[in-house]
C-alpha cells in the first residue's frame, strides 16, 4: 500500500509551526530570524508532517538550510523529495548559483543531485555549491533504460 505523500510552502515570515517542530526534533531548534527571509517547505506522508527545509537568498545565492526528516519516517526517500523541492522552488526564480552547508557524512546525499564541495572540512561541516546551469532535476538523467518517461 502506498502513503500519500504532499508538499506545502509558506512563504518567509509565516507561521510553519509544523516544520519548526520537526526542525526541533531533529535539530535541537525551532523557529529562528531566518524564517522571516526563508521559504520553508513541509512534506506530509500519510497526512502526517514528516520533513522540512528552507531556502533563502542571501550575497547573491540562494541559500538551502535545515533539511530534516523525522527518524522514524527515514528512509521513504522523503529527503530526498524534500531536497527537490528547494530546488525547484530556486529554479523557478532563476537561481544562478545555490549553496549549502553540510555535515561532512551527509556530503554524498546532496552530491548526487549536483552540489560540489567548495573550500575545506571546517568542524565536521563542508560548504557546498552547484551552479544553476548545472542544475537538473531530471530523474531519468544517465538512465539507461527505455521508458515513456525518458526524455531525449
Amino acid at each position: 500500500m502506498c502513503a500519500m505523500v504532499e508538499g506545502k510552502w509558506f512563504q518567509p515570515g509565516a507561521d510553519a509551526a509544523e516544520a519548526f517542530a520537526i526542525r526541533e526534533k531533529v535539530f535541537g531548534r525551532g523557529r529562528d530570524a531566518l524564517d522571516d527571509e526563508s521559504w520553508n517547505v513541509l512534506v506530509w506522508y500519510a497526512g502526517e508532517p514528516a520533513a522540512t527545509g528552507r531556502l533563502w537568498w542571501r550575497e547573491g545565492a540562494f541559500w538551502l538550510g535545515d533539511i530534516a526528516v523525522l527518524p522514524e519516517l527515514r528512509g521513504k526517500r522523503l529527503g530526498d523529495l524534500t531536497l527537490r523541492l528547494l530546488l525547484f522552488k530556486a529554479e523557478s526564480h532563476a537561481a544562478r548559483l545555490l549553496r549549502l552547508v553540510s555535515p561532512v557524512d551527509v556530503t554524498g546525499f546532496f552530491a548526487k543531485l549536483g552540489f560540489q564541495p567548495e573550500g575545506e572540512e571546517a568542524d565536521g561541516r563542508l560548504s557546498m555549491l552547484l551552479r544553476g546551469e548545472d542544475l537538473c532535476l531530471d530523474t531519468c538523467k544517465g538512465c539507461k533504460k527505455d521508458c515513456p518517461n525518458r526524455r531525449s
